[in-house]
């Protein structure tokens, strides 16, 4: 991890933001939202709008946008990354399923590892669970040394 990756950080009306849970939900869950392709910030804050009306969630918190390096395939365009916080009742694999329909939505497609994307959603934490099969991996992998995850967690107040 190297802090020089990081370059800024963009503000938004919805990134930071910050809700008061108003309903009881069994878990807490971090996903981290990244991308490099069209306008990033803009799709950041339509999926905001759409996860905040899901109601399988409840959106608790939304961390600073921070544009940093791409790392592993470096010859792409800078990334920008965030993080929500949702409460759920929803168990791990229904989320992942989940996110990987709004990826869908948003013209998200997986042409190589690290590859250039409209929007990637990853399940940074799941409460306290840890889980380790082939599509699923929580924490996610390498959550504790990216730049990309540790400076927007790092602007929220609330923690899993």
């Amino acid at each position: 991890m190297k802090i020089k990756e990081a370059k800024s950080i963009i503000r938004s009306p919805f990134f930071p933001a910050r809700f008061s849970q108003n309903k009881n939900y069994k878990y807490s869950v971090c996903i981290g939202l990244g991308g490099n392709i069209g306008d990033v910030k803009k799709r950041f804050e339509r999926f905001f709008l759409a996860i905040k009306k899901d109601s399988r969630f409840f959106l608790k918190e939304s961390s600073i946008i921070l544009k940093n390096k791409a790392f592993g395939f470096r010859e792409q365009n800078d990334f920008l990354n965030a993080i929500i916080l949702l409460k759920t009742s929803l168990h791990a694999r229904a989320i992942l399923k989940i996110m990987q329909y709004y990826e869908i939505k948003f013209k998200r497609t997986r042409s190589f590892k690290n590859a250039p994307r409209t929007l990637d959603l990853d399940i940074l934490y799941f409460s306290e669970k840890i889980r380790q099969s082939n599509d699923l991996q929580i924490p996610h992998y390498g959550v504790n040394d990216r730049i990309s995850v540790i400076i927007p967690l790092g602007s929220m107040k609330e923690t899993i």
